[in-house]
């Protein structure tokens, strides 16, 4: 039976080979797989230190969009005392402005019975209801001096 001993001593060496050429096949595959382990080391380390940079990025803009935001709080009060103001010397100009509409529409009749209008008849024209003398806005002022030139 030396010939059976051939045979399998022959189909052992052929299974070796394969083994041995399968063996050889999966060191590079390993040795591919090291190298990119490697990359992919790195890859995450560059990934880490990404998230924690956007991490920070995203604390700072948190503390921007806060001050922003406060400061429009801000503004925006300003803004409303401010609109309040406003209203207020629009209500004061009205209220000045159909004052001096009266007085002008007074003072025509007057000007026209009397050749020109003293400057006291003025003066008592531009008191305020309780006789005591009151700040004059441009436009009073404006229209004494129209009604001095026209004497």
């Amino acid at each position: 039976m030396p010939g059976m001993e051939w045979i399998l001593e022959l189909g052992l060496s052929g299974l070796l080979t394969a083994t041995l050429f399968h063996a050889l096949r999966l060191e590079r595959a390993l040795g591919v797989l090291k190298r990119d382990r490697v990359a992919l080391e790195a890859l995450v380390a560059g990934f880490n230190a990404s998230t924690t940079q956007a991490e920070t990025s995203i604390v700072r803009l948190r503390q921007a969009a806060d001050g922003a935001g406060r400061e429009i709080a801000q503004r925006i009060d300003s803004g409303a005392v401010l609109k309040d103001d406003l209203a207020f010397l629009s209500e004061r100009g009205e209220r000045l402005a159909d004052r001096l509409e009266t007085l002008v529409r007074q003072g025509r009749p007057l000007a026209a019975s009397a050749s020109a209008p003293t400057l006291a008849s003025a003066m008592a024209m531009a008191e305020a209801d309780d006789g005591a003398p009151r700040i004059r806005s441009q436009a009073e002022r404006d229209l004494l001096q129209a009604l001095r030139l026209a004497r």
